[in-house]
């Protein structure tokens, strides 16, 4: 009788362990559950707000930063829909939207989410199509350079939404397919690799229009495209 206790009191302490660990997994998953709400940025925010305007609950700018006038569009919708209405965009909500989330950021890099990433790679892939790889590390470049120059917007999704800042968010080349190579010069620039030598423009002299950027001081010059300060 004794050997049967002490078996009995074994089991039970394997079983208690057993519930909680479980209960830990359980709350782990929970908490990397992808959500977006004030202060998020990325390409989920502007899914976000594309779908809310095109429902005519959101009129504002659609520039991938969730500020005050997203959350109250979300809490609109959450209304509409019987969701918890907190403002914040959690899987419920992405779902009711028909917004897919993503990882949760786990194949970021430093303060750049996998969103972030995306959205940089989106740009590269077609503004500098055709370039070479050093030419697309290069763009993607530019434009982290200007999040850190006072006279550009100070997040990524600004400075790629800052009116007439990127020619191919109007003339349907961002809607292209992104490129294997844009994903890689993304994360190379983002890890410190610079080949415009810190420029913060950059133009196509064959295609560009604008006689203003032509006058800017060139730095270097990779494929078709120049670099300018």
């Amino acid at each position: 009788m004794k050997k049967i206790g002490v078996t009995a009191w074994r089991v039970l302490v394997v079983v208690l362990v057993s519930c909680v660990a479980f209960g830990l997994l359980a709350n782990v998953g929970r908490s990397t559950q992808t959500l977006s709400k004030v202060g998020s940025q990325g390409t989920e925010v502007t899914k976000i707000q594309t779908k809310l305007q095109n429902l005519g609950i959101y009129s504002g700018k659609i520039d991938g930063v969730y500020g005050n006038a997203t959350k109250k569009a979300v809490v609109s919708f959450q209304k509409q829909q019987g969701i918890t209405a907190d403002g914040i965009a959690g899987t419920q909500t992405l779902k009711a939207l028909g917004v897919s989330g993503s990882s949760g950021g786990t194949s970021g890099i430093g303060k750049y989410s996998s969103n972030d990433i995306k959205l940089l790679a989106t740009i590269v892939s077609a503004e500098a199509r055709g370039e070479p790889y050093e030419g697309q590390v290069a763009v993607a470049a530019v434009i982290l350079n200007r999040i850190e120059h006072p006279s550009f917007p100070n997040t990524l999704s600004g400075v790629v939404y800052q009116p007439g800042a990127f020619s191919c968010l109007t003339d349907g080349g961002v809607n292209a397919a992104v490129s294997d190579s844009a994903y890689k010069a993304a994360r190379d620039a983002i890890n410190g690799w610079d080949p415009s030598g810190g420029a913060i423009y950059y133009y196509n002299p064959a295609k560009s229009t604008n006689k203003w950027i032509f006058s800017r001081p060139i730095i270097t010059v990779i494929g078709k495209h120049r670099f300018c300060s």
